[in-house]
């Protein structure tokens, strides 16, 4: 990859963003086209993310936002996709004659890695209340299934139904005994080595799958905790790759995305 003045400059807004595998992924996917791009990875905090979003977007750089930051992107958006403005969170921007649009891609990623899991259908448990369970309840939408709300914070979760049920979302807050088809992890728990687990597999009776949107090499603790259970869990990679390839097709909306070269990319990444 040759860097020059006439390099294209796309990043991922986040904090924590080390653990962040996006740069690789479209690392990848921009050398194996050909592409005159870079990506990188910028740890923004809170007080900081919208003066350096403002100024991003001022010189044309397109790109990326992820925890903590989708929520506060998307009020800063000034022309919102339907699946961004419902979710009130954005994963996915860019310039576009010289107007700031965002996106969240995050939704079809989800809805399309719990198809392919086997549970498009059922009861889900969505743990967390962040832009991340956001796209997950947009995805419930869209499956027409019962959404399940658990958090820490009794009050977070029902202001998140409120809002949820305000989009005709079948959400209520989760209340024990949890039961579900299928627990999805929409927390950050995970990402550090020492995270508690996001639940206890114990606590949710009846899960048949599971889908932990953090990841991580070897698979998360949970993923695998799940797993000696006997229940179907994947870790985020996969939605990683998905809402990565929808996202590239707004970056090169004329260049499809090499998704197997984004997926090869962060596997070798994760095995490593």
């Amino acid at each position: 990859m040759r860097i020059g003045s006439s390099t294209r400059l796309l990043a991922v807004l986040g904090d924590p963003i080390a653990h962040s595998l996006s740069p690789i992924m479209h690392n990848a996917a921009l050398t194996a086209l050909g592409v005159d791009g870079v990506y990188v990875a910028l740890r923004v905090t809170a007080a900081a993310f919208a003066d350096t979003f403002d100024a991003l977007a001022r010189v044309g750089v397109a790109g990326n936002v992820t925890i903590p930051h989708k929520e506060a992107a998307e009020r800063s958006i000034a022309r919102k996709t339907e699946l961004c403005a419902q979710a009130g969170a954005c994963n996915t921007f860019w310039m576009e004659q010289g107007v700031l649009v965002g996106d969240n891609t995050d939704v079809g990623a989800i809805a399309a890695e719990l198809g392919e899991l086997g549970f498009p259908e059922g009861r889900w448990v969505v743990l967390g209340t962040g832009g991340s369970a956001r796209a997950v309840a947009l995805a419930a939408s869209q499956a027409r299934v019962d959404l399940f709300v658990h958090s820490r914070d009794p009050a977070k979760a029902r202001e998140f139904v409120r809002w949820a049920r305000g989009l005709g979302v079948r959400a209520r807050v989760a209340e024990p005994p949890l039961t579900a088809d299928v627990v999805i992890n929409a927390t950050p728990l995970g990402l550090a080595p020492r995270d508690p687990l996001p639940i206890d597999p114990a606590v949710v009776h009846d899960a048949r799958g599971a889908l932990d949107l953090v990841y991580g090499a070897g698979e998360t603790p949970w993923v695998r905790s799940l797993r000696h259970g006997g229940v179907v869990a994947r870790d985020g990679r996969g939605v990683l790759v998905r809402q990565g390839a929808l996202a590239w097709a707004r970056f090169f909306p004329d260049q499809p995305a090499p998704v197997e070269v984004m997926r090869a990319a962060v596997d070798r990444a994760l095995r490593s």
